[in-house]
């Protein structure tokens, strides 16, 4: 049944019942915003921008930065750190593997090259000597 077919006042309920759909979907919208404090946000906003002295330019801009959303210039600053910080994060990476390569083959050559005992006296402080020798006495 095609609406052609269909009586005026068959009509006429279909768009009322619309209508009270339509205005069901707003109402329950206009609830969530209030309820989400969406609406108590965009007043103070657009009563700060009423009460400014000197209109600003961009009023889209004023609203974002009113609502604390960065400005392209703070977005722009933000990818050039993001960007430095990475590539000192890529270097200190590569130095911590270089340390780590080391320090296994310091501790791969201290296993190897073990001191003779002559050999550490003949390194032997004063310091050293004094306390060596009280040692032995006992």
């Amino acid at each position: 049944m095609c609406i052609r077919d269909r009586s005026t006042w068959e009509i006429k309920q279909l768009i009322t019942m619309a209508a009270q759909t339509t205005e069901a979907k707003k109402e329950e919208f206009r609830k969530y915003l209030e309820k989400s404090g969406v609406i108590d946000q965009l007043t103070r906003v657009l009563v700060g921008l009423y009460e400014q002295p000197e209109k600003p330019q961009n009023a889209v801009e004023f609203i974002k930065s009113f609502l604390g959303a960065p400005s392209d210039s703070d977005v722009e600053a933000l990818s050039v750190e993001n960007g430095n910080l990475k590539e000192k994060e890529k270097a200190l990476l590569e130095k911590i593997e270089k340390l780590e390569k080391e320090l296994e083959e310091a501790r791969a050559q201290k296993q190897i090259d073990s001191v003779s005992y002559t050999h550490l006296r003949a390194h032997e402080t004063r310091e050293d000597l004094v306390c060596r020798l009280l040692l032995e006495k006992k």
